[in-house]
């Protein structure tokens, strides 16, 4: 796959100092001795898409994108090939072989156009119904018989991720996160500023282990742009997730949020995330804003289902 995010050596300096960038130890490093790779990858495809249903005058969508747009289906937004076309594509060169899309039951065009329109070869494809949009933990609850006693991916279906970082996730034999370091993802992507400083901010131990998973306004952290290393909601989880999904309480709007279940796995349930911290970008695909951007910068990049 040709590469669109990111870029450079190792470890650049940041205000004079250097900072870790993920990649595979020559030794073998975190990997187990025996093949224990993640196979199963689950996205997280329920959401309602309010952000993308609201009009836009400065969005330049053409007639199919703003009726994509208008029923919020923000995953299949035509950017040269529906947005989760990319995705699953991503996944598949990162090495997933088992994918499960999690959906409503009003997402019935996002079945019919795998099952009928563009069966994948390269990957299984399954689906999992989380019936009411009762939060990002709840819809993680619904692929529970899809993931049975494995490791799994979980992922955002409006965001495209560095094959790079699902690879090692992929390759990683424990539960682990993706991290972005801030300043970057607004560098490489097209991300804001301001979106980048809401997402959740993510602090390492000494042993390069999540240690608190921070609301940016918990975390004393610089302005916007500074050198912090965030969640974009990319992970690798045991089972010990489900627990953790069943036992937290749901958030002031009622929904249980998969940011605090991860939270209740490592200080309740002694799960311990490895962190991988990674110098790229991504695209991301929430408003009608979004969409001119991300079809430019997936331009020519070859879908393979």
């Amino acid at each position: 796959m040709r590469r669109i995010l990111g870029g450079g050596s190792c470890a650049p300096r940041y205000g004079g100092e250097r900072r870790p960038h993920y990649r595979p130890p020559l030794n073998g490093g975190y990997f187990p001795l025996v093949d224990q790779r993640a196979r199963k990858a689950v996205i997280l495809a329920r959401g309602l898409g309010t952000r993308m249903s609201r009009p836009d005058r400065e969005a330049r969508l053409d007639r199919h994108q703003s009726a994509v747009a208008a029923g919020g289906l923000k995953s299949m937004m035509p950017v040269g090939r529906p947005f989760l076309d990319y995705v699953l594509t991503m996944l598949a060169d990162a090495g997933f072989e088992d994918i499960c899309l999690v959906i409503g039951p009003d997402r019935g065009a996002i079945r019919d156009y795998y099952q009928q329109d563009a069966k994948p070869r390269r990957f299984k494809l399954s689906f999992a119904h989380q019936e009411k949009p009762l939060g990002t933990a709840d819809a993680v609850l619904a692929a529970e018989a899809f993931a049975g006693p494995d490791r799994f991916l979980v992922i955002n279906s409006d965001t495209y991720y560095p094959v790079q970082a699902c690879r090692a996730l992929h390759l990683l034999g424990e539960a682990g996160v993706a991290a972005f370091w801030r300043d970057v993802l607004i560098a490489e992507g097209n991300l804001s500023a301001e979106r980048v400083a809401r997402f959740p901010v993510i602090e390492m131990d000494g042993q390069g282990f999540l240690a608190r998973l921070l609301e940016p306004e918990e975390a004393a952290v610089p302005p916007a742009g500074g050198d912090v290393l965030v969640s974009m909601n990319c992970w690798m989880f045991t089972r010990t997730i489900f627990r953790a999904c069943r036992e937290i309480s749901p958030s002031r709007s009622g929904e249980l949020e998969l940011p605090e279940a991860v939270r209740y796995s490592v200080a309740k349930l002694g799960e311990r995330m490895r962190v991988l911290p990674f110098r790229e970008g991504v695209l991301d695909l929430t408003s009608r804003a979004d969409v001119a951007a991300v079809t430019a910068r997936l331009a020519g990049l070859q879908v393979r289902l």
